[in-house]
């Protein structure tokens, strides 16, 4: 370790300070982001913090670190660094993602941050300009990551306006129906469409279309969770296990793998068990709405409802379909406790059953873009996990500058 690193706290380097409360920044307009205890939460005209800088979660079971590139409010559910001396604040936010902030409570009856024990954590900070460096080495990883989800959030943008042309606003058959050929595609492709309309129990659709539910062309199953105190059913943890936990922080509607395992017994254990890849996993409830398409087999947990491969209609069309009709969805659900839309009120839902050669058309086009998402998925996983090995390494010192930007090179290329 470089003897150019010294020795010394947070509480030397620099002080918590307390964000505001503020009112309607989730329906503001201004340039400002406004950061709570988990992340960015809306905007406001006015900076709390001049600066780029660091925010540390205050309140909450989950009290997360978060960085701002650029000047930031902070509500009072959160603290923003402010340092004494001068400091790379990226290298202070990647040098504090490498401590346990939710193991510092205060004690009091919501989870706090206790700022008297962060001060007296320790910390071995290198002179300015390695900061520096070692805060660049790290925002590789980072921002490729971020460009990788940025193209995966525009391809996931042309599947769905795809589908609202053809599916919901029919642009092809209007323009047929005009006397025009439809835009954006080939003759082929043309081809399977109609041009003209006919009523039906849903309105005005194109010929050819017919009305059903979701349950009778959609196969439909549900999840469990074995008894978790009977070890028998986890160990050897050996198939994929997911709650709808695994889908809250994902980038892309795909869900590669999953935070706990299952043994065969375990697996056994639920009705539906093993699922196929491919299956469509939508949470039914904590909430109602996250969507993903399974990549590998996983059993699900009680908290889906999961749409099978080799329907009448195949998750990837329903994929789409849900997110154009989230809304319906949720105006099904009920509960006391929190609200859930079963699998008994899901079924009913009246769904637009399109031709075969149309469903398929989409899929085909629609699965070139799917299949993109999906690599720059596993690959931003990658970069992540890579990440996340060199942070403490790196922040500690323990490895050389030289050596790590060799690991970025070789990973990003």
């Amino acid at each position: 370790m470089s003897s150019d690193w010294r020795d010394t706290t947070w509480g030397d380097l620099g002080t918590l300070e307390y964000g505001k409360a503020i009112r309607d920044y989730q329906n503001a307009t201004g340039a400002v982001p406004v950061y709570g205890t988990n992340g960015p939460i809306g905007w406001h005209d006015k900076p709390l913090c001049p600066s780029a800088g660091v925010v540390i979660g205050r309140k909450g079971a989950y009290r997360g670190i978060h960085y701002s590139s650029t000047p930031f409010f902070v509500i009072d559910t959160a603290f923003y660094l402010k340092p004494k001396e001068t400091l790379d604040t990226k290298w202070a936010y990647y040098c504090l993602l490498t401590y346990d902030i939710n193991g510092m409570d205060s004690g009091s009856a919501i989870p706090s941050t206790s700022r008297d024990e962060f001060y007296k954590l320790p910390v071995r900070i290198p002179r300015l300009a390695e900061q520096q460096q070692i805060a660049k080495t790290l925002s590789l990883f980072d921002d490729r990551i971020t460009l990788m989800r940025e193209t995966n959030a525009t391809l996931e943008a042309i599947a769905q306006a795809l589908f609202k042309s053809w599916f919901v606003d029919f642009d092809p058959v209007r323009a047929k129906q005009e006397g025009r050929a439809p835009e954006g595609m080939g003759e082929a492709t043309a081809t399977v469409f109609p041009d003209d309309f006919e009523e039906s129990a849903l309105g005005l659709v194109p010929r050819g279309r017919r009305v059903s539910t979701v349950g009778s062309v959609v196969a439909t199953v549900g999840g469990g969770t074995p008894d978790t105190k009977d070890a028998s059913y986890w160990e050897p943890a050996e198939h994929c296990w997911t709650t709808p936990k695994d889908l809250s922080g994902i980038g892309a509607p795909v869900l590669l793998d999953t935070e706990r395992k299952l043994s065969a017994k375990g697996v056994a254990k639920i009705s539906s068990g093993l699922l196929p890849t491919g299956t469509l996993l939508m949470s039914s409830r904590a909430p109602i709405g996250y969507l993903a398409i399974a990549q590998t087999p996983m059993a699900i947990n009680q908290g889906y409802i999961a749409m099978l491969p080799g329907s009448a209609l195949p998750p990837f069309y329903m994929l789409f379909w849900c997110r154009q009709n989230m809304e319906t969805i949720k105006s099904h659900a009920n509960g006391s406790t929190f609200m859930e839309i079963s699998k008994k009120a899901f079924r009913p839902l009246p769904i637009l059953v399109p031709p075969t050669s149309v469903v398929a058309e989409f899929v085909r086009i629609g699965e070139a873009l799917f299949a993109r998402l999906v690599e720059n998925e596993r690959q931003s996983q990658t970069l992540a996990a890579l990440r996340d090995t060199l942070l403490p390494r790196l922040i500690s010192g323990q490895l050389r500058l030289p050596e790590a930007e060799a690991a970025v090179e070789e990973a990003i290329a």
